[in-house]
């Protein structure tokens, strides 16, 4: 059951879903990078309160929340307590790739869903998937068995709580939407294993 999973802090699941597999109708792979957004960030679209648009946000744990960012490409969210979310920035692409190379009209696997609007048409999730429980049909979700390694750092293409290091990734994938900063080297990672 996926509800006690999301009932926590978008943080931990954020984390934790590292690892996980994602199917929509049939189509996705491994989660290798996802973004947490809590009620009081105000970088997350609660932070003001319920609109129309954040509807799902505020409804119950374990819901897929879909908006359109900048009017351009559709943002998949995994919906935890009220007013909290995680985004899903990035898959490995395994299951159903001639369809998400039909989709994305490309054929480099590394591409097909390393970044939010990629995954979101390469899997086509659209705004009708908005509030939909994530336990039901079209969605998928098998979470990790065992710990993976994961990394985290800044979030990315926002511009208020930049410093909260809530972006995660898994550690050497080449499927991120982008590279994570070593710590220690002050440098980014590379994107390949």
């Amino acid at each position: 059951m996926l509800n006690p999973f999301f009932s926590r802090s978008a943080v931990a699941v954020a984390k934790d879903l590292i690892g996980a597999t994602l199917l929509v109708d049939g189509v996705g792979g491994l989660i290798v990078e996802t973004e947490a957004y809590e009620r009081d960030d105000p970088a997350s679209h609660s932070f003001k309160g319920q609109t129309t648009r954040n509807q799902a946000m505020f409804g119950p744990a374990a819901c897929a929340y879909v908006y359109r960012s900048y009017g351009l490409h559709w943002c998949f969210n995994m919906v935890c307590l009220p007013g909290s979310a995680v985004l899903i920035r990035a898959l490995e692409p395994n299951v159903g790739i001639e369809t998400m190379v039909e989709r994305r009209r490309l054929e480099e696997p590394r591409l097909l869903c390393s970044g939010p609007g990629r995954l979101c048409q390469a899997l086509s999730i659209d705004k009708s998937l908005d509030g939909l429980p994530l336990a039901d049909m079209p969605f998928q979700l098998l979470l990790p068995r065992a710990p993976v390694p994961v990394v985290n750092g800044a979030r990315i293409g926002i511009s208020r709580a930049v410093d909260l290091p809530w972006r995660f990734g898994l550690k050497g994938s080449k499927y991120l939407s982008s590279g994570f900063r070593d710590a220690n080297l002050g440098k980014t990672s590379s994107r390949t294993t």
